[in-house]
């Protein structure tokens, strides 16, 4: 039986019975799934399993074989990722994304004046641009980058440059986020500053986020979806996928059982 071409009311994001095939090899299989305004998801399972193609199935970088994606009440799928983003879903990625050499501060601002309908105004002094360079001056606060504030961002710690790339990505203010291993490569303590600063800037947001570490998982996520083989094994809280045995089996094991969240 084909998906409804309704959304369900007043989801946030719905994927509805999505595959996506690469020739014979199906990478993505018959995923549905219901994000809630204000849930905070996180995408789990080996490598292999399917979790970055859906990441760009979502977001526009490839259109699924088969299946629906919703985004606030209106279909998605098949758009070009600047569309899904003008929308309202903004994506940040593994790899830094960033303007290597501008400043923090005019990748953020380039960030805003993008989502303002100002990236191609010739006709205005950067100065003159008021209400765009103090919520850039205030989101680079929030990030802690204030102290590096007119360095390019190449020449940034890793940790900097992910807390820039996550500010390039709220500037958009779009209300649903996908962040793509946001602490790959960030020691523990860094990690455990990244997920607070993660925590108190999107408050608020629809939050999906691929990630492997655990404490992370279990730290920020109210939801988390196991995939494995391209199938979505299990979709429900922290505490239930904990205990779930066929995750386990397939996925975590011991790990999952014994992980405790890191306190954001």
């Amino acid at each position: 039986m084909n998906p409804p071409l309704t959304s369900p009311a007043g989801a946030a994001l719905a994927l509805l019975g999505l595959h996506k095939s690469f020739g014979p090899a199906q990478i993505i299989r018959d995923i549905s799934l219901t994000v809630a305004p204000g849930e905070r998801v996180a995408i789990i399972g080996p490598n292999g399993a399917g979790k970055s193609t859906l990441f760009d199935i979502i977001s526009g970088r490839c259109a699924p074989s088969r299946g629906q994606v919703w985004l606030a009440g209106q279909r998605i799928d098949g758009k070009k990722p600047f569309q899904i983003n003008r929308l309202g879903l903004a994506r940040s990625f593994q790899i830094s994304q960033l303007f290597p050499t501008l400043s923090v501060f005019d990748n953020l601002r380039c960030a805003m004046m993008w989502r303002q309908g100002l990236g191609y105004n010739f006709w205005r002094f950067l100065s003159s641009l008021t209400d765009t360079n103090a919520r850039s001056q205030t989101l680079m606060q929030q990030l802690q980058l204030e102290s590096v504030a007119h360095i390019p961002a190449q020449q940034l710690s890793y940790a900097q440059q992910r807390a820039l790339e996550l500010g390039v990505t709220l500037a958009s203010d779009a209300p649903v986020l996908l962040l793509d291993e946001p602490t790959a490569g960030m020691s523990r303590s860094e990690t455990t500053q990244f997920m607070a600063l993660i925590d108190e800037l999107t408050r608020g947001k629809t939050l999906l986020m691929v990630e492997h570490d655990m404490s992370v998982v279990f730290g920020l996520a109210t939801k988390i979806a196991v995939l494995v083989q391209g199938e979505l094994l299990a979709f429900d809280s922290p505490d239930a996928v904990r205990a779930n045995p066929l995750v386990q089996q397939a996925y975590l094991g011991a790990v999952l059982s014994t992980a405790e969240p890191t306190k954001a």
